[in-house]
C-alpha cells in the first residue's frame, strides 16, 4: 500500500518528456529546412552574451546524430523522473537546467556548447544519488538500473574527446548530485520490517508460529497450542 500511495502513474509522466523531445526535433527541423544555424545561442563561457545559452543550448543540436543520441536517454530519464519524483520534477528540471548551464559557462572552454547532454548527465546523477540517499529499496533498484543503462556515460565527464563538451557533462553530473542532496520533501522512507523493531515478538509472528522450537512445520498453530493446554 505504501508504494501505491508514493508512486502514482499519470499520463503526464509520458506526455511531458515526449513533448520536450518533440520541441528538440522541431528546432532541428527548422534549422535544416530554412538554413538557420542556432549555434550562436549556445553557451559561450565567460562571455555575457553566452549566458543566454543557459536557457537555449539544450534545444540546439549540431547534427541529427547528436540529436538522436540524446533523444532516448532524455525520454527514458524524463519518464523516470516524473513517475518516481513527480512532486520534485519541476524543481529538478528548472534548477538543474540553470545550474548545469551556469557551471558550464564558468568552466567550459571558449567555444559554443550546445545540446541536451548536460541534462542527461544531470538527470542520471540525480536519480542515482537520490535513490541511494533515500535508502528506499525501489529507488535503490532504480539507481542500479540507471548505472546499468548509462554507467558508461561516466567516461565522458573527462576530456577524452575534443568534439564533446565534457565540461557540460561534468557540470550536469555535479548538478545532479547537488540537487539530490538539497531537494527534500515527501520522499519514501527506508522500509523497516517487523523483525527490525524493538518490540518484535517472534511468538506472535504469523509466519514463525508455523514452526516449533526444533524447526518442524505446524499446519495449524492455534490448534496445536490448544492441545498443549489440555495436556
Amino acid at each position: 500500500m505504501q508504494d501505491q500511495k508514493t508512486f502514482h502513474f499519470s499520463p503526464t509522466a509520458i506526455l511531458y518528456p515526449f513533448f520536450f523531445i518533440l520541441i528538440l526535433w522541431t528546432v532541428y527541423w527548422v534549422e535544416v529546412r530554412f538554413g538557420y544555424d542556432f549555434s550562436d545561442y549556445g553557451i559561450l563561457p565567460r562571455k555575457i552574451s553566452g549566458l543566454r545559452g543557459i536557457l537555449f543550448s539544450p534545444f540546439i543540436h549540431g547534427s541529427i546524430k547528436h540529436l538522436y543520441n540524446n533523444t532516448f536517454p532524455l525520454l527514458i530519464l524524463g519518464i523516470i523522473l516524473l513517475y518516481f519524483y513527480g512532486r520534485h520534477s519541476l524543481s529538478v528540471m528548472l534548477y538543474g537546467t540553470l545550474l548545469t548551464g551556469f557551471l558550464t559557462w564558468i568552466v567550459g572552454r571558449e567555444a559554443y556548447h550546445i545540446g541536451a547532454s548536460g541534462l542527461i548527465y544531470m538527470l542520471s546523477s540525480f536519480i542515482f544519488f537520490k535513490g541511494i540517499f533515500t535508502r528506499y529499496y525501489r529507488l535503490i533498484a532504480l539507481s542500479l538500473l540507471v548505472v546499468f543503462l548509462y554507467g558508461s556515460l561516466l567516461w565522458y565527464i573527462f576530456p577524452i574527446d575534443e568534439e564533446i563538451s565534457w565540461e557540460g557533462h561534468l557540470a550536469g553530473f555535479i548538478t545532479g548530485f547537488i540537487l539530490a542532496v538539497f531537494i527534500r520533501g515527501k520522499l519514501p522512507k527506508p522500509v523497516k520490517y517487523a523483525w527490525e523493531r524493538e518490540d518484535y515478538d517472534e511468538k506472535s509472528d504469523p509466519f514463525l508460529r508455523h514452526f516449533d522450537e526444533e524447526g518442524n512445520f505446524i499446519e495449524d498453530p492455534d490448534e496445536s497450542q490448544e492441545s498443549e493446554k489440555k495436556e
